[in-house]
C-alpha cells in the first residue's frame, strides 16, 4: 500500500512537471544586428566619461542644481516613474493567475420551490457556507507566457523612463546654454547700442558744426536703431528660455540664474563616440523596443494556448442546513472535480488572433530594427556636427577680429575725413552680426557635446544607481559592497530598478499610506467648506 501511494505520487510529480514545461509559442531569440566596426565620423575610441554623469565637465554648479531638480519634480518623468510602478503591479496581477484562487460563499434561501422547480407541499429554509477553490492548470503556458510578456514590459517600462531622463538632461543643458547664449547677444547689443549713440553724438556735432551732411546722421540713427531693435527681441527669447526651463523643473515660469559665460566653459578635449555594437547596450529606447518585442513575441504563445483545451481542478468544503442552528452540528461537506473547457468551431477567431500577434511581433521586430538605424544615424550626425561646428568657431573668432579692428580703423579714418561713413555703416554691420554669430557657434558648439552624449545613450545619471549597480555586483560575487570598485562599472543597459528592496517596498507603502490620509483630510476639509 505505502509502496502504491509512493508511486503515485512520483506519478503526479513527473505529470506536474511535464505540465510546467509545456508552453506553447516561439521563445525569444535576440533579434540579429549586423552594425559596422565604427561610425562613419569618428575621431577617437570610447571614453569613460561616457559612464560618468556627463554634464559635470562643464563645471557648473547651478546646471548641476537644475539638473537634479529636473529629474525629481518633471512632470514628464514622474509620469513615467508611474507607468514604470503600473508596470510592475501588472507583474505580480498576472502572476497570480499561476495559482490557486481561494474563496468563500455563504447563503440562505426560503421557499417552496426545489432547484427552482420542482413545487413542494410545504415551505423550507436552506443556510450554506462553504470555502471554494479553482485552479485552472497552466497546461499550455498561457499564464507563464503572459507572466514573460509582463516581465518584459516591466523593463521596457523602465528603459523608457531612463529615455525621457536622458532627454530631459539633455533638454535642461540646451536651454541653459541658450539662456547663456541670448544674454550674452543681448550684453552684445547693448554694448553696441551704446556705442553706436557715442557715435551718432558725434556726427550729430560735426553736423551741428557743418563739417558732415545730414545722410550721415540719418546713416549713424539707422545703425542705432538696428542695434536697439535687438535689444527686446533677446529679452524675448531670454524670457520664453527661462519659462520653459521653468517648466522642466516642474514648476511655474521664472527667472533662471547663470554662472558663466559661454567662452568660460572649457570644451572637453576628447569623443567619446565608442563603436555601434556598445550603442545596443546602452540607448534606452533601442533596449525599450527590444523588450517590446520580447513581450509581443510571448503574446503569440498566449494566443496559441488559448486554441487549446483549459484544464481546471475545483474543490468546495462547507457546511450547509434547514435550519441555521443545525448548520455547525450537520458536519462538513465536500466535492471535488475538474474541468476541461475547449473552443471547437468559432469560425476561425483563435486562429485568426495567432495571426494577429504574429504580425504584430513582426511590427515590434521592425520598430525595433528602425530605432536601431535611428540611433546609429544620430550618432553620426552629432560627432559630423561637432566636427563642423569647431570650424566654424575657428573662422568665426577670426571673423570677430578681424571685423572689430576694421570697424574700429573704419571710425578712426572716417573722423579724418580720408573715407566716407559708408565703409563705418559696413564695418559696424559685420562686426555686430559677427559676434552674435560667434556667440550662438559657442552655445551650439556647447549642446552639440550635449547631442552627441544623448545619442550615445548617456551613462550613469545618479550616485544611486551607482551604489545600487554595486551592490547587485556584490551580491552575485558574495563579497562585501566596499571590495567592487565603483569607477569600472560601466553603463551597459542594466535596469537596476527592476527589483525593490524591502526598504524600498517599505517606503512605497509608507508614501501611498501617507498620499491616502493627505487625500481624505482634503476631503474633509472640502466637505466643511
Amino acid at each position: 500500500m505505502k509502496k502504491l501511494k509512493l508511486h503515485t505520487v512520483v506519478l503526479l510529480l513527473i505529470g506536474l512537471v511535464v505540465v510546467q514545461s509545456c508552453k506553447v509559442g516561439p521563445n525569444y531569440l535576440q533579434p540579429e544586428e549586423k552594425t559596422e566596426v565604427s561610425y562613419r565620423y569618428t575621431e577617437i575610441d570610447a571614453d569613460s566619461i561616457i559612464n560618468l554623469k556627463w554634464w559635470e565637465i562643464f563645471n557648473d554648479p547651478i546646471l548641476d542644481t537644475l539638473i537634479i531638480t529636473a529629474l525629481r519634480n518633471n512632470k514628464n518623468t514622474l509620469i513615467a516613474a508611474s507607468r514604470v510602478e503600473q508596470a510592475r503591479s501588472f507583474v505580480s496581477f498576472n502572476k497570480a493567475d499561476m495559482g490557486p484562487k481561494i474563496g468563500v460563499q455563504a447563503g440562505a434561501t426560503r421557499g417552496d420551490f426545489a432547484l427552482g422547480s420542482i413545487h413542494l407541499n410545504s415551505t423550507s429554509n436552506g443556510f450554506s457556507t462553504a470555502a471554494v477553490a479553482n485552479w485552472e492548470i497552466d497546461f499550455w503556458g498561457k499564464f507563464r507566457r503572459g507572466n514573460e510578456a509582463a516581465q518584459a514590459e516591466l523593463l521596457a517600462s523602465l528603459y523608457g523612463k531612463r529615455a525621457i531622463e536622458i532627454a530631459l538632461i539633455s533638454e535642461v543643458t540646451n536651454n541653459y546654454f541658450q539662456l547663456i547664449d541670448f544674454k550674452t547677444r543681448l550684453e552684445i547689443s547693448r554694448s553696441t547700442l551704446a556705442l553706436r549713440d557715442s557715435t551718432l553724438q558725434i556726427i550729430q556735432a560735426r553736423f551741428d558744426e557743418g563739417y558732415t551732411h545730414i545722410i550721415d546722421v540719418n546713416q549713424a540713427q539707422i545703425q542705432k536703431a538696428t542695434a536697439q531693435v535687438s535689444i527686446p527681441q533677446f529679452k524675448r527669447a531670454i524670457a520664453f528660455t527661462e519659462h520653459n526651463l521653468s517648466i522642466l523643473l516642474g514648476k511655474t515660469p521664472d527667472s533662471i540664474p547663470t554662472l558663466k559665460t559661454l567662452q568660460e566653459y572649457t570644451l572637453p578635449s576628447s569623443i567619446p563616440s565608442g563603436i555601434p555594437s556598445e550603442l545596443l547596450q546602452r540607448r534606452p529606447d533601442i533596449l525599450q523596443s527590444q523588450e517590446y518585442y520580447r513581450a509581443q513575441n510571448a503574446n503569440i504563445g498566449v494566443a496559441q494556448a488559448m486554441r487549446f483545451p483549459s484544464v481546471s481542478l475545483t474543490g468546495l468544503i462547507g457546511l450547509g442546513s434547514n435550519d441555521l442552528s443545525d448548520l455547525v452540528s450537520n458536519g462538513l461537506g465536500w466535492s471535488i472535480g475538474g474541468n476541461l473547457v475547449a473552443p471547437l468551431f468559432e469560425w476561425g477567431k483563435n486562429k485568426k488572433r495567432v495571426e494577429i500577434e504574429r504580425e504584430r511581433a513582426n511590427e515590434s521586430l521592425l520598430i525595433y530594427e528602425n530605432t536601431v538605424l535611428n540611433a546609429l544615424m544620430e550618432v553620426d550626425n552629432s560627432l559630423i556636427e561637432l566636427s563642423t561646428l569647431k570650424e566654424e568657431l575657428s573662422a568665426n573668432e577670426f571673423m570677430v577680429n578681424a571685423a572689430e579692428n576694421a570697424s574700429y580703423l573704419s571710425r578712426e579714418r572716417y573722423y579724418q575725413g580720408v573715407t566716407s561713413y559708408l565703409e563705418v555703416i559696413e564695418n559696424q554691420r559685420v562686426e555686430f552680426d559677427a559676434r552674435l554669430a560667434y556667440s550662438e557657434n559657442y552655445q551650439r558648439l556647447l549642446n552639440s557635446y550635449v547631442g552627441l552624449y544623448k545619442s550615445l545613450g548617456g551613462g550613469w545619471i545618479s550616485e544611486e544607481e551607482i551604489e545600487k549597480h554595486a551592490q547587485q555586483q556584490a551580491d552575485e560575487q558574495e563579497v562585501d559592497v566596499d571590495a567592487i570598485d565603483k569607477n569600472s562599472l560601466y553603463y551597459q543597459g542594466q535596469a537596476v530598478d527592476y527589483n525593490l528592496t524591502s526598504e524600498e517596498k517599505q517606503a512605497k507603502k509608507y508614501a501611498q499610506k501617507a498620499q491616502r490620509k493627505a487625500d481624505r483630510e482634503r476631503r474633509k476639509l472640502e466637505r466643511k467648506n
